[in-house]
C-alpha cells in the first residue's frame, strides 16, 4: 500500500483545548493546522439544528425538548458553523446523529443548509444509521456520504460492503482498530475513501498513514500533524 498524506480533521474541534463542538474548539483545530473538523448535528424541538454530541446537555435537559432560546450560547447552530466553514475553507465531516427510525427533517435541513452555504463539495455527511444515509442519498445524492461503524458486522457475509454499496457511499468511516490491509484493498477496489477515528496516538498515525487511509480524525492536532512529518 502506498503511503499518503491524509486529510486531518479535529474530532469535535480541538476538545483537549476547548469544550468540544463549540466555535472556539473548531477554530483552534484550524489554527493548529488541521484541514477541518468533525461535528455532530442534532435537532431542537423548534426544528433548529445545533452542534452537540449527546442528546442531553450537561444539566440533563434533552435537546429535543428545547427551543433555540433555551440552549446555552456556546452550543452553535448548524448555520453558524456552516457560515464559519464557508469563510475559512474548513472541510467538514457532518455526523447526523441517529434519533429514531424516522429521519424527520434533520437530514433534509442539514443538506439544504450545506447547499445554501455553497459547501456541497467541501463536506461529507456521515452517520452510523443506514436509515439516515439512505435519506441523504434520496434527498441529495450530490453531497457525499460516509458510513460510520465501530465493529465488524458478519452474518455469513460481511454486511459493511453490502450496506455501503446499497447506500452508494463515497467513504467508509470505521474505527481505526478495524483498519488493515485487507480493508484498504477492498475499499480501493470499490472506489471508497477510508476516513478513520478517533486517532490520538502517534503509532496509530504512522500505521494508518502507511496503510493509505484518506482521513484521520482525532482529539489532538499535534498528534494528527505527525502524518505530515
Amino acid at each position: 500500500m502506498t503511503p499518503c498524506t491524509p486529510l486531518l480533521l479535529g474530532h469535535r474541534g480541538s476538545p483537549r483545548a476547548h469544550r468540544e463542538n463549540t466555535m472556539a474548539s473548531f477554530q483552534a483545530a484550524l489554527d493548529a493546522g488541521l484541514d477541518g473538523v468533525e461535528l455532530d448535528v442534532r435537532r431542537l424541538l423548534d426544528g433548529t439544528l445545533v452542534i452537540h454530541h449527546d442528546l442531553h446537555l450537561s444539566d440533563k435537559r434533552a435537546l429535543n425538548t428545547l427551543s433555540a432560546a433555551e440552549v446555552p450560547a456556546d452550543v452553535p447552530t448548524l448555520g453558524t458553523l456552516l457560515a464559519w466553514a464557508a469563510d475559512t475553507g474548513a472541510y467538514l465531516n457532518v455526523e447526523i446523529k441517529f434519533e429514531g427510525a424516522r429521519a424527520d427533517d434533520r437530514v433534509a435541513g442539514t443538506l439544504k443548509a450545506i447547499r445554501a452555504h455553497g459547501l456541497s463539495r467541501n463536506v461529507i455527511v456521515s452517520s452510523f444509521s443506514p436509515l439516515v444515509l439512505k435519506a441523504a442519498r434520496d434527498l441529495d445524492s450530490g453531497i457525499e456520504r460516509g458510513f460510520l461503524y465501530h465493529r465488524s458486522y458478519r452474518i455469513g457475509v460481511d454486511l459493511v460492503p453490502m450496506v455501503a454499496r446499497r447506500l452508494a457511499v463515497a467513504a467508509l468511516h470505521p474505527h481505526h482498530r478495524l483498519i488493515d490491509e485487507a480493508l484498504m484493498e477492498m475499499a480501493r477496489r470499490e472506489g471508497w475513501r477510508v476516513n478513520t477515528w478517533t486517532v490520538n496516538e502517534g503509532g496509530d498515525v504512522s500505521r494508518l498513514t502507511a496503510l493509505g487511509v484518506d482521513g484521520l480524525i482525532g482529539d489532538r492536532p499535534d498528534v494528527l500533524l505527525t502524518a505530515r512529518g
